[in-house]
């Protein structure tokens, strides 16, 4: 077994049972690693605090242009060299940007770890975005978000974090918009990827059949000489004001059969992680499948909706709880009206025990089955570690065993407010 060479790289402490270890580096790199011995497989994911939130207005969609840019070589690497050599040894990579975060990840053999590291870690930290890859690159791009105006869900979304966002950039869309892509320039991408992909900014995670003492010298040895950090805008992120009434807004969009009605409310951030965990288990009993509330009343006894569902996403500075319902638009008022009530009697009435012991389980079993794979703890790892940190995440059945009904009607109170929330709807032209 090799020796761990980087007696720099010093361990974070953890919990005596917790699976998953995490070294800080000096100039505050982070790397957590988890050895799963029965697994042929290693999966790297590296986290860059270097999300769509880190834009300044007019910089908007340019984490998520980087992101594609990542992937068009550096001096030493020709576009397409790196996706070749990864798919030469039978391997997957992909990658991905939020408000948060971005996020790059290969999945090899454990036996290719060595050989495909230094190629990820060459292409984050000296991305050469050169101008004829940029103009070209800048078309895909400008072609998703075309994509995305004939998607009535993503529209809605949109309408809904710009109305339930006034001043936080969660308001703005991760991809961005026509007129801020068309106004970026190389030389701007250079400076925000220098400025922001800084070692105190990324993670690195390992998992699967690779040794600790092999992950941390590798990722040691690959993650040297940073870019150094370029002029960026800097700007500051605005505490978003409290929302005190019900915002509305209606979209009129052309060939919508099915009207979307979206019910959407500000929750904790990730200080308040308790919190957020109790938003996730009533986003289960409200509605999560066929034996919550909203569904077995709205759909499968009234029949007003052809389906509806909650949905709770966790977000560094405040996360969203949303209810979202596909019905005709007859029955837009009345289904708002219902929602709006069952809300009301979670403020009142505590959840009988049957209830919420199923909504516990089912919550436990999504984790269960969502960190089966290497790839999968992987993730969970890389984005806890990117908003707190990365051991929280194997506490997650725990404390959601420990809720209990009092508690989560006070939270119900709290946060799922019957008169302070967004409203958005989409309907089709024909009902103008």
């Amino acid at each position: 077994m090799p020796q761990i060479q980087n007696s720099h790289l010093l361990r974070v402490p953890t919990q005596a049972d917790c699976p998953v270890r995490i070294f800080r580096r000096d100039d505050g790199l982070t790397v957590v690693h988890q050895y799963v011995a029965t697994s042929p497989v290693a999966v790297t994911d590296v986290w860059v605090k270097a999300g769509a939130a880190s834009e300044p207005d007019e910089w908007s969609g340019m984490a998520h242009f980087l992101e594609h840019m990542i992937f068009k070589g550096t001096e030493r690497l020709a576009p397409g060299c790196f996706d070749l050599a990864i798919e030469s040894c039978g391997g997957v990579t992909n990658a991905a940007t939020s408000h948060d975060y971005a996020h790059f990840f290969i999945t090899t053999a454990a036996t290719h770890f060595r050989e495909t590291l230094p190629n990820l870690a060459e292409l984050l930290l000296r991305a050469a975005i050169p101008e004829e890859e940029f103009r070209r690159e800048r078309d895909v791009v400008l072609e998703e978000i075309l994509q995305s105006y004939d998607n009535p869900d993503d529209l809605l979304f949109e309408a809904t974090m710009e109305e339930l966002y006034r001043r936080h950039p969660y308001r703005r869309p991760v991809l961005g918009t026509e007129d801020s892509l068309m106004g970026r320039s190389p030389e701007e991408m250079r400076n925000f990827h220098s400025s922001h992909y800084q070692p105190d900014k990324m993670t690195v995670v390992v998992v699967g059949g690779v040794s600790e003492a092999e992950a941390l010298d590798r990722v040691d040895e690959s993650f040297r000489n940073f870019p150094t950090p370029a002029n960026c805008p800097n700007f500051p992120i605005e505490a978003e004001p409290p929302l005190l009434e019900v915002r509305r807004r209606e979209l009129r969009l052309p060939r919508l059969e099915m009207a979307r009605l979206n019910l959407a409310w500000v929750g904790p951030g990730i200080d308040r992680i308790c919190d957020a965990y109790g938003l996730d288990l009533l986003s289960v009993i409200l509605a999560a499948g066929r034996s919550s509330r909203l569904v077995r009343e709205l759909r499968e006894r009234r029949q007003w909706v052809q389906g509806i569902t909650s949905y709770f996403s966790l977000q560094r500075d405040s996360s969203l709880f949303t209810i979202s319902a596909w019905l005709e638009p007859t029955y837009l008022e009345v289904v708002e009206r219902t929602i709006v009530d069952r809300l009301h009697q979670l403020h009142v009435e505590p959840i009988p025990e049957a209830e919420l012991d199923r909504a516990k389980r089912q919550l436990r079993n999504d984790y269960a089955f969502s960190t089966e794979t290497p790839a999968q703890l992987a993730g969970l790892y890389g984005y806890y570690q990117t908003l707190t940190q990365a051991q929280i995440a194997v506490m997650y059945p725990e404390r959601i065993q420990a809720f209990d009904a009092e508690t989560l009607r006070q939270l119900a109170s709290q946060y799922l407010t019957v008169d302070r929330y967004v409203a958005t709807v989409a309907i089709g032209d024909e009902w103008c």
